[in-house]
Formats: C-alpha cells, structure tokens, sequence
C-alpha cells in the first residue's frame, strides 16, 4: 500500500523501546458509527419520527449533524458532557425542551445504542497480543464515565492501566496538551508512547505535532498516502508487529 516515512523514535527506528500504546476508542476499537446508526434508527422508528425527517437517511444526516454540532460546542468547553446531549435533543427535534424532557428522549436513545454495542472484530485479538509487549492505556475526547461504563460493558477494561479523557485532562485533541498530558500520566516520554486512532487530522496529526508515534486507522483503506510522520494501517491485525519492530513504523501496509 504506501511507503510512509519512519516515524522519529518510534518502533524499530528509535533508540529505546516503545513503552506503551494510547489508545483511541471509538471507532477505532468499539464501532461507534455502527452502533450509533443502529441504535439512532430503532429510536426513530420507536419515537415514529422517521417519516417526520424524510425517512432514515434524511433522519440519520440530521441526526449526525446535531452530534457534531453539539459534540464540538463540548470539546471547546461551551457545555457538559450532560448538556450537550441535551442540545443534541433539542437541535435535532427543533424544540425547547426542558432538562427533564431532554433528559428523558435522549436516554430512550441512550438504551438503544447502548443495546448495539460491538467491538470490532480485530481489536480484543489486537489487545492480547500486545499484553506482554508494551503497556496499554485510553485517550479520548468522551466523557471519562462514558468510556469507563462502555470498556467495561465491551469486556475489555482490564487491557488499559489509564482511561484519560478530555473531561478530566482539560484538553481535548488534537492539543498537544491532551496528548502530553495522557503521556504524563503514564510518567513517560512522548517519544516512548504511539497513538492509535481512525482520524488522521485529530488523531494522527495530533499525537505526531505532541511527540508521539503516529497511527492512523483507515479501516475504510481509502488508499490516501500518509503525511510524513504518521504510520497508515488498515487493520489492528498490522499493530503487534509494528510494535514488535518486525515492520518498522516506515515499512508498507501488509493489510489488503
């Protein structure tokens, strides 16, 4: 696939070894899209709003958007956590809700996806096999409570040591203070620690611009050729290798 650049300090091509993995989760371990969609549309069709909104796909877009839209007024600190699934309620059905009221439909949503939880299937073999190698932690732009109930509910909690969330570190990426500081926790180096994620710009880019050993996720394996400094993979079954150093963070993709 693409011949990206050696990451400095990273795997094979550093002078020391790779101490620990910070993960991202959503949608690179647990599938949130997948789950979001599965989940947002029983809740639709229970509410009887699909056809309001033009049917699923038109629903589905609208319901994206006021994710995004909230979910990034959360990341700049604008809201809570709470809050902004309350906005997400009220955006998408155009209504001033009360707190109880918002409360109340976004939870009806909540256990639907929550019902759709999975994992991808290259992730809980990803994490044992990196076990013995390296130590292993969660950085993410949720809510530290969110995550820990999800990695609990999935089944893999015990594989991270750390689950460190913008809520709590009071950065979100891409700062390169989220990313150093997850790395402080640790008590390491950035240079000792690789980030995997599925967003290049907020992920990749991010943990690359902080120190870090850059892994970009493309599980879509769109084919686009890294920037220098970030090691594509189209699977997490290419990780324990890399980190092994029998790739090397600038060797190709071996995942088709």
């Amino acid at each position: 696939m693409e011949n990206a650049e050696p990451l400095p300090g990273a795997g094979a091509d550093r002078g020391g070894p790779l101490r620990a993995v910070l993960w991202d989760v959503d949608d690179t371990l647990f599938d949130y899209t997948g789950s979001d969609r599965v989940g947002a549309l029983r809740h639709l069709h229970t509410e009887g709003l699909v056809a309001a909104y033009g049917g699923e796909e038109a629903a589905l877009a609208r319901w994206r958007s006021a994710m995004e839209t909230e979910f990034a007024r959360f990341l700049a600190g604008e809201v809570g956590f709470l809050d902004h699934r309350r906005e997400r309620a009220r955006t998408f059905l155009g209504l001033p809700l009360s707190d109880e009221e918002a409360d109340a439909w976004f939870g009806r949503y909540i256990a639907h996806y929550e019902a759709s939880w999975v994992l991808f299937p290259d992730s809980l073999p990803a994490l044992e096999a990196l076990a013995p190698l390296v130590r292993q932690a969660v950085l993410s732009n949720s809510s530290t409570a969110v995550q820990e109930r999800k990695l609990a509910r999935l089944g893999i909690r015990a594989h991270f040591e750390s689950v460190l969330c913008a809520d709590e570190l009071g950065h979100a990426k891409p700062a390169p203070e989220a990313f150093t500081g997850a790395c402080r926790a640790l008590g390491l180096a950035p240079d000792e620690v690789a980030y995997v994620g599925d967003r290049l710009d907020i992920d990749a880019l991010g943990a690359r611009d902080a120190g870090l050993a850059a892994v970009w996720l493309d599980r879509t394996d769109t084919g686009e050729q890294p920037p220098p400094g970030v090691r594509r993979i189209a699977g997490l079954a290419e990780l324990p290798e890399l980190v092994r150093g029998v790739i090397g963070f600038g060797a190709p993709s071996t995942i088709r």
